[in-house]
């Protein structure tokens, strides 16, 4: 009779082991006569810790001995105040902290700053609780059972987490307990899906088989949890370290057994277990082999396969797809926009499909893609926008020689310079980050290129609003616009497709000397319709024609005698123009200007100054204001006779007085 092993999903090595080994390793491979030292044990098995002391790297539990030296965190992570003792100490430091591990300090910090009181559900004694309990200033209430939860007082404010690997039953009945003690419960449950699947997978094998073999450290927690867990189902479970722990005259009896392994148990250790139990039935390696690896999924380097997003940070996306290690999406493999964050993409608990990248990236790890599985997709989407002419949008990611590279969801296409705008464009960095309506004018998927035009949108939009444009134009018609160009005659003006002119003239009721003065490129500006000509294409356009024209209402705002402020326009042989308001100016004869003679305004007065001048006649009807500088002056300087006669002595007695 052949005996039938199965094999837990996810059984042996986490991510976040399997991360922190890759970092060790990494660190050997870099200098390999350097000693490295890792502050406990790297993982909870002395096979690879006797295995990586052989390539000099140690465990310590003294920051001392690392003085000067490498030391590794591992994945259980450390107190928040760990890292300024290893910078006073000169250590050069490797962070293998798990990322399910740093989510649960961060967490427990942010809390404990807000004024929560921090709950721990955990072992007090193991390395992850310690840390986290570091990151709350070691203020933490940490349950480890539901007779602890009893001991807790009642707390006004609690938050809790879990450590990874605790139980989801333990989890559930703590914060059924804890709500009974607080009026306010945060509850984050922090226990790493991949423990929970390893946990779930367990309890499946568990009760299919007639015994369990549970291979893990003995002071592993999360290998203690598998063994409560296959207890609860199958009787007959074993604890080992080791194949040569296996009680094999006991297992003989077995038809099916079972097997899972904790997070710290490396494949080569699982692998040769299975090898002996096979071998006591005399199978050969070949069966072992193939009874190992049915129990994972068999990829290959281009496949596309479905799996459960386990853990997202800013630059990765972890994603259990049922093989033997987790896989990993980094950044440049989610999206082509740099500017995505991975958790605007997805969360934890999301069915994702994946590309396989490679099974083994350099460094053990499954890495994977999903925007090589969007852009087989894409490109269908715009090979199919190509054959219909159809409008889509694309985002300009980064500007190049010659144009701009934009995104069309995961795929990287062109813009040419010259297919921006149906203007010439300086800048083509006004562009970055935006959003263009364009069509593709280029598709060849053989060679992955793609070009697009926003040039060509934009031309048939202008079609269409010059359409509508003259069929709807109307002297005195008011339309609001834009300014394109600015000329020394004038602006010209796009209201809708169709340029106008404003002439320098109608841009202000007052004397201008550039069309700058009034209006800049890119404006919005309301200008009135004065002609058109529909054969020729041209249109002159208004904007001072939609005020009041000055002279209208000046009778309302100046009178003969008034002293106003203006500035001298132009300077003649006769005299000097004065505006004393935008599209209001008088004329001060050179008699008026000082109450000497001149031969000329130059003497006295330059174009630009400001003056005060007094009105001396006004005429609506004829458009004409005399003014004059040397009665304004006069007016102004005119002193006040009862001030006078106020000061001025009145007797003789006064008289005398003031002259001794």
């Amino acid at each position: 009779m052949i005996l039938k092993i199965i094999v837990a999903d996810n059984a042996g090595f986490c991510f976040g082991v399997k991360r922190a080994m890759n970092q060790t390793i990494d660190a050997i491979d870099k200098d390999h006569n350097k000693k490295i030292y890792t502050y406990g044990p790297l993982i909870h098995n002395h096979q690879v810790i006797d295995k990586l002391e052989s390539m000099g790297v140690f465990a310590i539990e003294d920051i001392k001995k690392a003085q000067d030296k490498t030391l590794i965190i591992r994945s259980h992570g450390v107190p928040l105040n760990f890292y300024d003792s290893t910078h006073e100490h000169n250590i050069q430091l490797i962070d293998a902290t798990c990322p399910f591990v740093r989510k649960v300090q961060k967490i427990a910090k942010e809390y404990y700053d807000k004024g929560y009181n921090i709950v721990i559900v955990g072992n007090p004694k193991h390395p992850e609780v310690i840390g986290i309990n570091g990151w709350c200033n070691n203020q933490a209430y940490i349950i480890e059972n539901l007779e602890a939860v009893s001991k807790l007082e009642s707390l006004n404010k609690i938050c809790v987490v879990a450590q990874t690997t605790i139980t989801q039953e333990l989890w559930n009945h703590v914060v059924e307990e804890l709500e009974k003690k607080s009026t306010t419960l945060k509850t984050f449950n922090t226990i790493c899906t991949a423990t929970i699947e390893r946990q779930k997978s367990c309890a499946q094998v568990a009760q299919m088989v007639d015994a369990m073999i549970v291979i893990g450290g003995y002071h592993s927690s999360n290998t203690q949890k598998l063994v409560q867990i296959s207890k609860k189902y199958c009787k007959n479970t074993y604890h080992i370290e080791t194949a040569e722990e296996l009680p094999l005259e006991e297992i003989k009896k077995f038809d099916k057994i079972g097997v899972t392994a904790g997070a710290s148990t490396p494949d080569w250790i699982i692998k040769e277990a299975i090898h002996k139990m096979n071998n006591t039935e005399n199978n050969d390696m070949m069966n072992m082999m193939e009874e190992y690896e049915k129990s994972f999924k068999v990829l290959r380097r281009g496949e596309v396969v479905k799996g459960t997003v386990i853990l997202v940070t800013n630059q990765e996306i972890m994603v259990n797809v049922g093989y033997k290690s987790d896989g990993i999406i980094p950044k440049g493999e989610i999206s082509n926009d740099p500017s995505i964050n991975p958790r605007d993409i997805v969360k934890e608990g999301d069915e994702i499909e994946v590309y396989i990248v490679s099974t083994d990236d350099g460094e053990g790890n499954l890495l994977l893609s999903k925007k090589r599985v969007d852009a087989k997709k894409d490109w269908e989407e715009l090979e199919e926008s190509e054959g219909k002419n159809n409008v889509i949008s694309v985002k300009v990611l980064e500007v190049v020689k010659g144009g701009v590279i934009a995104g069309y969801k995961e795929i990287r296409g062109f813009i040419p310079a010259s297919q921006l705008s149906t203007s010439y464009v300086e800048d083509m960095k006004i562009f970055l980050g935006k959003e263009l309506y364009v069509r593709v004018i280029e598709f060849d998927q053989k060679k992955k290129k793609i070009v697009f035009s926003r040039k060509a949108v934009m031309e048939e939009e202008n079609q269409v609003k010059r359409r509508m444009l003259w069929e709807n134009i109307s002297k005195d018609k008011v339309i609001e616009g834009e300014v394109r160009r600015i000329v020394d005659f004038g602006a010209f003006v796009d209201i809708g497709g169709v340029d106008g002119l404003v002439h320098i003239s109608d841009l202000a009721w007052g004397r201008i000397k550039h069309p700058t003065e009034v209006v800049k490129v890119g404006d919005k500006v309301k200008v009135i319709v004065l002609d058109f000509d529909k054969e020729k294409e041209r249109i002159s356009l208004g904007m001072k024609q939609l005020t009041k024209e000055p002279w209208e209402t000046v009778e309302e705002r100046y009178h003969v005698g008034d002293i106003v402020e203006g500035k001298v326009l132009k300077l003649v042989d006769f005299g000097a123009f004065v505006e004393v308001e935008s599209g209001i100016d008088g004329l001060v004869h050179i008699s008026q200007i000082c109450d000497r003679h001149i031969a000329k305004p130059s003497e006295e007065i330059h174009v630009g100054q400001k003056v005060n001048v007094k009105i001396l006649d006004l005429n609506k009807e004829t458009k004409r204001m005399s003014l004059s500088i040397k009665e304004a002056v006069e007016d102004t300087n005119e002193p006040n006779l009862e001030q006078i006669n106020q000061d001025e002595p009145t007797t003789i007695g006064e008289i005398l007085g003031s002259k001794e």
